[in-house]
């Protein structure tokens, strides 16, 4: 499942989910039904941030929420997702990091409004 150093690998997480549903989940929910999943986790972690470090007050409700939590709830539909269109997320983030670096290397160093 995970090396020496306790990392996990994209290729892992996504083992580890089919392997999940495989035992317990039945099957997997179609597509569709995981892309209205994945928009509602992410409404979640955003209404928490939101709340916790912009301006609003943060509810009573969501002051004990973990936000690793709410992140991994996305990793795991995202992974869902990944296996049921046959996308491999090391490769596809690999690849992700390549595009930006050539499109991006210089973008944001001369950026003045983050300098």
């Amino acid at each position: 499942m995970t090396d020496q150093k306790n990392n996990i690998s994209l290729k892992q997480v996504q083992d580890e989910v089919d392997s999940w549903i495989k035992e317990y989940g039945v099957r997997y929910f179609n597509e569709l039904t995981n892309m209205a999943i994945l928009t509602e986790e992410v409404g979640e972690l955003a209404r928490i941030i939101s709340r916790r470090y912009g301006e609003q007050s943060e509810k009573e409700s969501d002051k004990d929420k973990d936000l690793g939590d709410e992140m991994a709830d996305i990793i795991w539909v995202l992974a869902c997702l990944a296996n049921q269109t046959g996308v491999d997320l090391e490769e596809a983030f690999k690849k992700n990091i390549v595009k930006k670096t050539k499109r991006d290397k210089n973008r944001h160093k001369s950026n003045q409004k983050l300098l």
